[in-house]
């Protein structure tokens, strides 16, 4: 597991070389004539703010950036790096009464059960994860029923998703599917898995 945090401030060269070992799980060095490949599959958690002040749509503190800071901030992050990442979720700030009087959540062992059932779905299905799905067995085990296959390409064409933004939303619907123990990827499935590819805001 590799864990970001404020993903912008990080050299541009060094986020664009996240790109091959994130498609590949391999990663390729070429020096003096000498090339070599190494295994680094790995799992890429990112944490950013939405603006250089970190305020941008906060209800407590007002937003002081620029929309050309806003922009610029933003900037450092590039559409193809942002397609290989499958969840883009924002998280806003909590009233503190809210934060200290929110309910205990499921335990972590009941969420680990509902992932391990869904995992082996997976795999009984398709002989591997999800998330290594690649070219035709993404359409040979995501099973996507026909008023799913209809929503999503209404969808993906007015947010003018890429063909890997759209692949990436079919491997996570079809996961949403798994936990749910549903044998067809259905349009529920693929709804809650656009609401998990959320663009980054922009300016006000």
């Amino acid at each position: 597991m590799l864990f970001l945090d404020e993903l912008p401030e990080f050299p541009r060269a060094a986020l664009e070389a996240l790109r091959e070992p994130l498609e590949s799980g391999t990663i390729t060095i070429s020096r003096a004539a000498r090339r070599a490949e190494f295994p680094a599959r790995f799992q890429l958690i990112a944490a950013m703010n939405p603006c250089p002040c970190g305020y941008l749509g906060a209800t407590q503190k007002t937003c002081r950036c620029t929309p050309d800071q806003i922009a610029r901030y933003q900037s450092k992050l590039s559409g193809p790096l942002l397609d290989r990442i499958d969840l883009h979720i924002e998280v806003g700030a909590l009233p503190s009464a809210e934060l200290l009087q929110a309910p205990s959540g499921e335990s972590s062992a009941v969420v680990r059960a509902r992932c391990m059932a869904a995992r082996a779905r997976a795999v009984a299905r398709q002989g591997g994860s999800n998330s290594a799905l690649q070219g035709k067995a993404i359409d040979q085990a995501v099973l996507l029923d026909e008023a799913a296959a209809k929503f999503l390409n209404v969808a993906a064409t007015r947010l003018g998703w890429s063909g890997r933004s759209t692949h990436r939303a079919l491997k996570v619907a079809r996961t949403i599917a798994d936990l749910a123990g549903a044998h067809s990827t259905q349009v529920a499935h693929v709804a809650e898995a656009m609401q998990y590819r959320q663009a980054l805001r922009g300016a006000l």
